[in-house]
């Protein structure tokens, strides 16, 4: 997963909707959250605050920070005895 953007959302004359904000979050795991972040973030940052492209996209920004954190569990359960390795935000 790459933090580079879509050409067709860099053109100046591209508003940025929900829908553009919508499929970036399709691909939302914990494993790609922090990448997928920052596109968003970048995506809505030059929008203004009550534009609905910008509500989501802030809201989804706040999912990916917390699913990057907890929503994972690293590792697998071992031998008897072993504990799997806690997610990041643990």
């Amino acid at each position: 997963m790459a933090e580079a953007e879509q050409p067709d959302r860099l053109r100046p004359a591209h508003h940025v909707t929900v829908e553009d904000v919508r499929q970036l979050m399709g691909a939302s795991t914990p494993h790609f959250a922090l990448q997928l972040r920052n596109r968003i973030h970048k995506l809505v940052a030059p929008l203004a605050p009550e534009d609905s492209a910008r509500l989501e996209g802030e809201r989804e920004i706040a999912r990916l920070t917390r699913i990057a954190f907890t929503g994972e569990v690293r590792g697998e359960q071992g031998q008897e005895g072993e504990r799997a390795l806690p997610s990041l935000g643990e």
